[in-house]
């Protein structure tokens, strides 16, 4: 059983009949592009996850949950059903190539399902097919189940409040540095960060060519970031809560388990103008 991370090696290895397979690929500005890539190639037996439709309920966006509001319980469910999933069965996601969006987002879904065999393909579609592995455009079959699964509330917060008065816990945006000091913002409605929270952009945790470093190497890493902090005082977060779970794969990947997540992120926290924003600066004012 696999449970943070599969090589590409151990994947080719597994049977059909063993793994359900995950194609996540998403790029956030042609939301249409990974489904595309999917039915040109994938990998043999892989099913389809779309972020906006399977991984989210984009019509919880007015309600100030953020750009990818986390599914329903019964739509997650009912997505697992339509790929053939059953209890016990290995699920392996994938994405373009680190991991970054979907594949981290949905191998976290699982986690706070109560599915433990799941696990992220080290250096995703990219990294199979530099390894010659072979790929496919046929639709797999597979036989829909019926899935009702409940979420880990525990494991997760949807209250802004929450997030901002976090006191013996560390908020970790996981975006990239200049978006979280406020000096860019390609996607949200207004620049900077949570106040109080610290960066640990996810391009971090990765090699040059896109695979996770080493475990030992990102609890070194984490610990730095965490100070005093145990793993279950994180809280991590992003822009919509996608990335912010590729850090928290990471922390699991590294043996430092039990954070959480902050789901709306940074989109959420900004639907409402009246919350504080922090910049670089250390300024701190209204979003």
């Amino acid at each position: 059983m696999k449970t943070t991370l599969i090589s590409v090696t151990e994947l080719a290895a597994l049977k059909s009949d063993d793994v359900l397979i995950v194609d996540c690929r998403y790029d956030q500005f042609d939301a249409q592009k990974g489904e595309r890539d999917y039915h040109t190639e994938h990998i043999p037996g892989a099913v389809f996850a779309s972020l906006d439709h399977d991984l989210a309920d984009l019509g919880r966006i007015p309600l100030g949950l953020g750009r990818h509001p986390l599914p329903s319980e019964e739509a997650f469910s009912a997505s697992l059903g339509k790929w053939g999933w059953g209890p016990g069965l290995q699920v392996v996601c994938y994405d373009a190539g680190n991991g970054a969006l979907a594949a981290a987002r949905l191998w976290w879904l699982l986690r706070v399902t109560g599915i433990k065999e799941a696990a992220v393909l080290d250096g995703g579609f990219a990294a199979w097919k530099s390894a010659g592995q072979p790929v496919e455009q046929a639709t797999p079959q597979r036989k829909p189940m019926h899935v009702s699964l409940h979420y880990d509330a525990s494991q997760f917060l949807v209250d802004h409040a929450a997030a901002g008065k976090l006191k013996q816990e560390l908020l970790l945006d996981a975006r990239a540095t200049p978006r979280y000091r406020g000096e860019v913002e390609p996607l949200d409605r207004a620049a900077g960060h949570v106040p109080g929270a610290a960066n640990r952009p996810f391009t971090e945790n990765l090699e040059a060519d896109g695979r996770f470093k080493p475990a030992a190497t990102l609890k070194q890493e984490f610990l730095t970031v965490l100070g005093n902090r145990a793993p279950n005082q994180v809280v991590h977060m992003c822009g919509s809560g996608v990335t912010a779970c590729h850090n928290l794969l990471a922390m699991e990947h590294a043996g430092l388990s039990g954070s959480r997540l902050y789901a709306p992120s940074w989109s959420g926290w900004v639907s409402d103008p009246s919350r504080p924003i922090e910049t670089s600066a250390g300024g701190t004012g209204s979003s």
